[in-house]
């Protein structure tokens, strides 16, 4: 879950600020200046969000008389949120915890009513009904750039609506108490183009290249779905190794300026994470699961900043109360069409668990 947005106040500060320099200044009006702090924008948020219908590849429970599969999970998500920008680039960090409601409950799960049986993919409730408490999924994102016209100071890597180049790196960790057990650890490597958009706004498309090392309890051969030849059909530690493959991440930020003045108080904002197929979904092992081109994405966010609206100008962004959605088609790279191990579809027939489609609302905190 590419968690992966930079929040519009310290954002549209850095892109506006820009990098001053004393060459920069006429010589009659050059007065000596304090020295600047290391970090010239510190900007740490706290988030609350309810997501009515989020997924989780496997958890799935049958509707009822035949009706199909119910693939939605109720999570509720708390995040925290760093963004910093110091003489020569960025820093963006975040960590949230999704709870999920009893349709993916944590591991091990004994507790089904007696009328419930357990579909053969993933050791879940067939129906729906268990005691079970909601699985517990913790995600770490990091970004960092450092940008081409800070570091070799000068103004060449700026044109036309192009605000700065720079390198761009950064790693995201997962990991959740289900009985998939995941594991998840990526690197990031690339550019960023920074654009400016009206309005103060900005654009960030950055190409880079990704890898990512997993676990899957499926996979390994202590599992009742594992059990074989150590290499050749099951994994010993149910560890999952990926081809490097490519990625493309964008995200941008715009104020709705062409509101009446009095009433500015509204912006979007918007990411979408594209990442090539990296092999087989069951790596190393082979010619079980071919990955798909999987994108992870929340392309609308109406943010409204009630703190503005209610204090004024002086307090802008400290209170947001947003409203998005999200979209994210081959979660994990599954491919969301493949009947293969009845996690994605079930003869033919989705589960619905392998593309998340929701509307999603929250509050988002600055301290």
């Amino acid at each position: 879950m590419f968690k992966k947005l930079i929040f519009a106040t310290a954002a549209v500060a850095l892109a506006s600020a820009g990098m001053a320099r004393a060459a920069d200044l006429p010589v009659k009006a050059a007065k000596p200046v304090k020295d600047l702090p290391f970090f010239f924008v510190i900007d740490d948020r706290v988030t609350y969000s309810w997501m009515p219908n989020g997924t989780d590849p496997g958890a799935y429970s049958l509707k009822p008389n035949g009706g199909g599969f119910n693939g939605n999970t109720a999570k509720s998500v708390y995040s925290f949120t760093h963004f910093d920008a110091w003489q020569y680039g960025t820093n963006f960090f975040t960590i949230s915890m999704f709870k999920s409601d009893h349709n993916d409950p944590a591991s091990p799960c004994l507790g089904f009513t007696t009328n419930s049986t357990q579909n053969s993919a993933s050791l879940f409730p067939a129906n729906g009904s268990t005691v079970c408490a909601g699985a517990t999924e913790f995600y770490g994102l990091f970004r960092s750039t450092l940008g081409w016209n800070e570091l070799f100071g000068t103004k060449q890597f700026s044109m036309g609506p192009l605000h700065n180049i720079s390198f761009e790196w950064g790693a995201d960790y997962e990991t959740e108490n289900s009985f998939l057990a995941p594991a998840k650890r990526d690197f990031v490597a690339g550019l960023q183009f920074a654009f400016d958009l009206p309005y103060k706004g900005y654009i960030n498309v950055a190409p880079l290249a990704y890898k990512e090392i997993n676990h899957n309890a499926f996979d390994s051969c202590a599992s009742v779905f594992g059990a074989g030849i150590p290499g050749v059909t099951c994994l010993t530690d149910g560890n999952t190794k990926f081809k490097t493959t490519w990625a493309i991440e964008i995200n941008y930020y715009m104020d709705l300026g062409f509101i009446p003045e009095g009433y500015q108080f509204f912006s979007i904002s918007g990411r979408a994470g594209f990442y090539g197929p990296k092999g087989d979904s069951n790596a190393p092992l082979v010619n079980i699961m071919p990955s798909k081109t999987e994108i992870n994405s929340e392309p609308i966010r109406l943010t409204f900043d009630a703190s503005k609206a209610i204090m004024g100008p002086k307090y802008s962004h400290f209170v947001d109360v947003w409203v998005a959605y999200r979209y994210w088609q081959n979660k994990f790279g599954l491919d969301h069409n493949s009947s293969v191990n009845g996690i994605c579809a079930v003869a033919g027939v989705s589960t619905n668990t392998c593309t998340e489609q929701t509307v999603y609302t929250g509050v988002t905190v600055k301290f």
